[in-house]
């Protein structure tokens, strides 16, 4: 019994190790907490600004990439180049009239309305660049009758054809936030087709029409320049250019998002009727030498476009609006004699 006394009162006795380990008080746990946030706030802070800069840096760094890609691909483009339209050309309706300052300016998107350029109240879809070019097609034109232009046929020669390319400055139409809240450049071209030599004409109606080679068709709308136009210039000539009764079926393509849609700190240093568009719409122009067959072309993007819903040019945020500049010849020209 005493034995069994001994250990129940060992048992129930409280323990100075009990004791000892009694936990926090409530001003111990909220000095504590003042000095994890008098800690962790700053590194918090510190940690959210590197996540933001590296950010920035990143949507600047792949801006600056889009722009410089876009204008060597506008330059590649240009390089074949027949004929540059300057402002007079895009600024005037066509007209056959000798009397009368004409252009092409009804004869395009989005006066003639394509897929992906239309001019309507949430869209704005303005010409910057068109021109006429000289493009080579691979095995495209039979050496015999019963050959057939397909696959790696070595019975076919390689030709040209020639093409009109425009270039569009676009805002707004963010359909299903496809786009960004600033601009984009957007491509169209129409092409002729390869006509056959076998039978290059025929008579339907009493009316002679060309005979292109099957899947080699112009694009619809398409109209070849016709050098025989009254004019006193290649571009009197060129300026009355107008297209086919059908309508277009091609679309103006996205080449590049995310440009600069203000016109803050742009001063082009064009000459008179050189600058296209006439009037800036954004950071997409060019400086046009219709007679040399010449374009200087420059566009500015907007990398913060990319971070922000608003973003505006200014001095102090000029590092976010890469700008890329080029100046290109035409490698080929028209002769009006």
């Amino acid at each position: 019994m005493n034995a069994l006394r001994f250990l129940l009162n060992s048992y129930l006795k409280p323990s100075k190790l009990r004791q000892d380990n009694r936990g926090f008080t409530l001003l111990e746990l909220l000095v504590a907490m003042v000095l994890a946030a008098l800690v962790v706030t700053p590194l918090m802070s510190f940690t959210i600004n590197i996540l933001d800069s590296d950010r920035r840096e990143q949507a600047k760094a792949i801006s600056a990439q889009e722009v410089q890609a876009s204008i060597e691909y506008i330059a590649q483009d240009l390089e074949q180049a027949v004929y540059i339209y300057d402002a007079i050309g895009l600024n005037n309706n066509s007209n056959l009239n000798t009397n009368t300052i004409s252009g092409i300016k009804d004869q395009i998107p989005p006066e003639k309305v394509a897929d992906g350029c239309s001019n309507n109240r949430n869209t704005t879809c303005t010409p910057v660049l068109v021109f006429w070019k000289r493009e080579p097609v691979e095995k495209a034109v039979p050496t015999n009758r019963n050959s057939k232009c397909s696959g790696i046929s070595s019975n076919c020669n390689d030709t040209f054809v020639y093409s009109l390319v425009a270039y569009y400055l676009i805002k707004g139409n963010n359909i299903n936030n496809v786009w960004s809240n600033s601009a984009r450049i957007a491509r169209f071209q129409i092409t002729n087709g390869v006509v056959d030599p076998f039978n290059p004409t025929n008579t339907t109606n009493g009316i002679p029409t060309t005979n292109y080679i099957q899947d080699r068709e112009p694009s619809p709308g398409f109209n070849l320049f016709d050098l025989s136009l009254p004019g006193s210039s290649l571009s009197d000539k060129m300026n009355r250019w107008q297209k086919s009764s059908l309508a277009y079926t091609s679309k103006a393509n996205v080449l590049i998002d995310y440009v600069d849609s203000s016109i803050t700190e742009i001063s082009p240093n064009c000459s008179a009727n050189q600058q296209t568009p006439s009037t800036l719409v954004g950071g997409f122009y060019a400086c046009v030498d219709a007679s040399k067959t010449s374009a200087q072309i420059f566009i500015r993007g907007n990398a913060l476009a990319r971070l922000q819903q608003s973003s505006t040019y200014s001095n102090n945020l000029s590092a976010y609006f890469p700008t890329a500049s080029i100046k290109v010849n035409g490698r080929s020209s028209l002769d009006v004699n």
